[in-house]
């Protein structure tokens, strides 16, 4: 394949006609007489279809459309009350998208070809509110000073022995978790269920979403899943299709697989933790440094710092949903202020010494209930204006970093709910100049509206509270 336009994608104009004509001559061998189409939202659900094989050639040849309603509702499918880009009125009218061939991947289940695809401008250019080019700019950003990203994600996910159906009929109260108790790193629960254990490994490594290391965790039903680390945008392309495609696993089985930050009061949160290091144009890996303090090099502690400083204004990228800050708060496995430390998993931030090729920066704050590019365009710009500004983080914290929390100054504190962190990036003049005023405005918004949607909710909390003795 040439590389021509290869920082918009791979268009037909860039496959030559031999290379075409044998994919199209593979599909027809393989009775493929469809492929499928996925692009990312705000929320990071994928939206997408199937489309016939000359749809598909068309595609390519000249892009597609979809329509902006997409960036006009909730995950809810209820659309936004001040919505600036589309509502009633523009009409909701298709945004171009452009597939990328190189995305291609095999759905194994449904004998089918699976392209990711990503939203453009009117002019071709990228388009503003799209969340996989807010981060392929800022790995563009970068690129500009001579560096990748190496990076990766580890989830947390419960396990029901529900289905959609019933999980609906239950109210979401009184679910079966897939196994009982808690048992992290089990060796019993996994040999037990390890035909599905071993399959879903399976399943990811043939969809390209390779798993490299998958064990139990602590809490009923609770699987842990670290991604294999990719350069560039391939890693969180593959989170989100991870967590879409674990989710077609398991309801495929009669059972389902939550995301979101914390299912229940009674267990831990569920993580969306973040892995990353950078490299030169040699190979090398600038993070590292032999006679550094525990290997850390400048360029680290400058990230270190990046992270530190702007995490708090981030933070509603990272915890989305209003569900998000039922898991950041104290003893919780989830950090509630802009700490680090060295191999330390009560710091937000938690340096992991190593050599060349290991030394890495691994952010516990996000949940698993966030978009996978939204939260890495948020910790890597954060990571590079500490480089930029020559940053340094001071001190690691040792021992409990909840302890130390009280006596830091507010700004370091996370906000405690999404109202608040959604006004936090609203001001942020950082989040704007590496995402764009266009795309803050366009979340914060959409934040603002997930609050006010929750606020004209009755929960079971205030019917169990109120109903009879108020």
């Amino acid at each position: 394949m040439s590389d021509k336009r290869s920082d918009l994608g791979t268009d037909i104009d860039s496959i030559d006609a031999e290379t075409l004509q044998q994919k199209l001559a593979h599909y027809a061998d393989r009775g493929v007489s469809q492929v499928k189409l996925g692009l990312t939202d705000i929320d990071g659900v994928i939206r997408g279809k199937y489309v016939g094989i000359d749809k598909f050639i068309s595609l390519l040849k000249k892009q597609g459309g979809f329509c902006d309603c997409i960036f006009g509702w909730d995950v809810d499918d209820q659309l936004y009350d001040a919505g600036a880009y589309t509502g009633w009125h523009t009409g909701f009218p298709d945004t171009s998208f452009r597939l990328l061939v190189e995305t291609e991947r095999w759905l194994p289940d449904e004998n089918c070809p699976y392209f990711i695809g990503e939203f453009v401008g009117s002019d071709g250019a990228d388009h503003p509110l799209c969340p996989r080019t807010r981060l392929k700019n800022v790995l563009a950003e970068y690129a500009a000073m001579g560096l990748s990203v190496r990076s990766g994600f580890e989830y947390e996910f419960f396990v029901f022995a529900e289905t959609p159906h019933s999980v609906r009929d239950k109210g979401y109260r009184g679910l079966t978790p897939l196994t009982p108790g808690n048992f992290g790193y089990s060796v019993l629960r996994t040999s037990v269920e390890s035909q599905r254990f071993n399959a879903l490994l399976d399943y990811c490594r043939a969809i390209e979403c390779d798993i490299e290391g998958l064990h139990c965790e602590t809490g009923p039903g609770v699987w842990e899943a670290a991604l294999k680390s990719e350069v560039g945008i391939q890693a969180a392309d593959r989170a989100a299709l991870f967590k879409t495609f674990t989710k077609v696993f398991f309801q495929r089985q009669e059972l389902m697989a939550t995301f979101m930050a914390k299912w229940s009061m009674d267990y831990p949160g569920q993580s969306g933790h973040f892995h990353f290091s950078v490299a030169d144009a040699d190979g090398a890996n600038p993070f590292f440094e032999p006679g550094g303090d525990r290997g850390m090099s400048l360029l680290q502690r400058q990230a270190v710092a990046g992270l530190q400083r702007y995490l708090p204004e981030f933070l509603s990228l990272l915890a989305p949903t209003i569900n998000s800050y039922t898991r950041l708060v104290k003893g919780a496995w989830a950090p509630t202020a802009a700490t680090w430390g060295i191999e330390n998993r009560t710091t937000a931030i938690r340096v992991i010494p190593g050599d060349s090729s290991s030394q890495r920066i691994e952010c516990r704050v996000g949940g698993a209930d966030g978009n996978p590019y939204l939260a890495a365009a948020a910790m890597l710009s954060a990571a590079l204006e500490g480089i930029r500004q020559n940053l340094d983080p001071g001190l690691p914290i040792t021992g409990n970093a909840y302890d130390v929390e009280d006596n830091l100054p507010v700004e370091a504190k996370f906000a405690s709910n999404l109202a608040d962190a959604a006004k936090a990036l609203d001001a942020s003049s950082v989040a704007r100049s590496y995402l764009g005023d266009e795309f803050v405005d366009h979340f914060v918004m959409s934040r603002h509206w997930e609050v006010r949607e929750y606020q004209r909710s009755l929960n079971s909390w205030q019917l169990e509270r109120y109903f009879e003795i108020i």
